[in-house]
């Protein structure tokens, strides 16, 4: 257990921001998919980032990890190889559904995909569905959770609706498009993240957006130099949500991927009346071939409970719990509707941030699709387990230093698994030199 005190000062300092994981899982995968050397920056080296390092080496891939740079050379588009035993995503979910477009459409081979406990109860249904359509064959535990079973076959593009926003969906169909045979479509009820997209287009891909169709042509080969990876907007977002909530404090967040599918929560957190200072992308016409980058000065505010609707909550999927947080903090009230997919996390993500956040004194109700919370003005503080869950140990941390009691964080380790960091930088901010 981990005890998070309350700040008896306001965070102060520059921080700048690790890793993106997001964008390191696809940069990996993407590098091996392409026979000629990528040099990879800044690489994010957590649990989950280095489990997709792991699977392209069983892939055929050859990694080489140097000091501030990795150097891929991957097997090519077309030509993974067959490891003799399973491949272990650990926890990774995004590797977990990225994984099997590219491995699907390959001209033969057997692979199966595994993982923790947490991983084996999160379902890859929705994958397996479009992938099918696509020709793809696939054999799932329950036909829906690993071990998952992917060989190789011939595919063919389709025109696929995806049933919810979900990046991992898209991606995954995206990597089967290379593959298939004819164009494959894939229309979205709404934005979600397009790093993928963006990446493709790097590596000379032809891929259009019109509207809510994005349209994925076959690929020969793909070919890039050099990905660079900007840091991760949702790590940060914890420190900023400390910063919002405890009085006197003033940061600097830099090197923050300002990709406007990924900084929703800053967009919600303003709205509640947050002082987030400093220029965030707006939306884009067609698919850009880069990540923007932001310095973000954040300062402790006065918040007001807002409404979060279902078309924000892709864009702000992994920071829910901290809008949840600063809606105890918030006057009024905070409804959050729309996000069931947060059920489908490494926890049940609505259910545990209830709870979590009910037994530090927040008034706080659970609905089938979000949540609605009565700003209080703060929190008492307490005992909040993390549940194997990176991001609610690091939603405890925030808890305690803004609580009046401080919050005992069961299982803070988990906050490993996409910041290993995370403790560190926040006792740096709340100690500055």
């Amino acid at each position: 257990m981990t005890f998070f005190a309350p700040a008896t000062a306001g965070l102060r300092g520059t921080l700048v921001a690790p890793p993106d994981k997001s964008i390191s899982h696809r940069a990996a995968l993407l590098a091996a998919m392409t026979s000629d050397p990528v040099q990879v920056t800044g690489y994010l080296r957590a649990e989950d980032t280095l489990s997709t390092l792991r699977a392209v080496q069983a892939l055929g891939a050859i990694v080489e990890i140097r000091d501030e740079e990795i150097l891929f050379r991957g097997p090519g588009l077309r030509a993974a190889a067959q490891p003799t035993g399973a491949i272990d995503v650990g926890n990774a979910g995004t590797l977990l559904r990225l994984l099997p477009g590219w491995l699907a459409g390959q001209a033969e081979g057997v692979w199966v995909l595994d993982g923790d406990e947490s991983i084996r109860r999160r379902p890859v249904d929705r994958v397996a569905e479009p992938l099918r359509q696509m020709g793809a064959r696939l054999d799932a535990r329950e036909n829906r959770f690993t071990p998952l079973t992917v060989t190789g076959s011939r595919l063919a593009g389709v025109e696929y609706d995806l049933p919810v926003a979900s990046a991992q969906i898209k991606s995954c169909i995206l990597f089967a498009g290379l593959l298939a045979s004819g164009v494959t479509r894939i229309r979205e009820p709404g934005p979600s993240r397009d790093h993928t997209e963006r990446m493709l287009t790097q590596a000379g891909a032809r891929v259009e957006k019109e509207g809510d169709l994005l349209t994925v042509h076959p690929q020969d080969e793909l070919e890039v130099d050099r990905i660079d990876v900007p840091g991760d907007p949702s790590s940060v977002a914890f420190h900023a949500a400390a910063a919002m909530l405890v009085p006197d404090s003033r940061i600097v967040l830099q090197n923050v991927a300002a990709n406007w599918t990924r900084v929703g929560f800053f967009r919600i957190a303003q709205r509640m009346g947050a002082v987030v200072v400093g220029p965030l992308e707006e939306p884009q016409a067609g698919i850009p071939a880069s990540e923007p980058v932001a310095e973000l000065d954040v300062c402790d505010s006065a918040l007001g409970g807002t409404v979060v609707e279902a078309d924000e909550v892709p864009l702000a999927i992994d920071e829910l719990p901290l809008v949840a947080l600063l809606g105890c903090f918030a006057e009024g009230e905070t409804l959050v509707r729309g996000a069931a997919e947060l059920r489908l996390k490494e926890t049940d993500r609505i259910a545990t941030v209830v709870d979590g956040l009910r037994g530090l004194g927040a008034s706080i109700e659970a609905t089938d699709d979000g949540f609605v919370v009565t700003g209080t003005g703060g929190l008492r503080g307490g005992t909040m387990a993390a549940h194997g869950d990176h991001r609610l140990a690091m939603l405890g941390a925030v808890a305690g230093l803004a609580s009046r009691e401080g919050v005992e964080v069961v299982g803070m380790e988990a906050a490993a698994v996409s910041y290993p960091g995370f403790t560190a930088d926040l006792q740096r901010l709340l100690s500055p030199a």
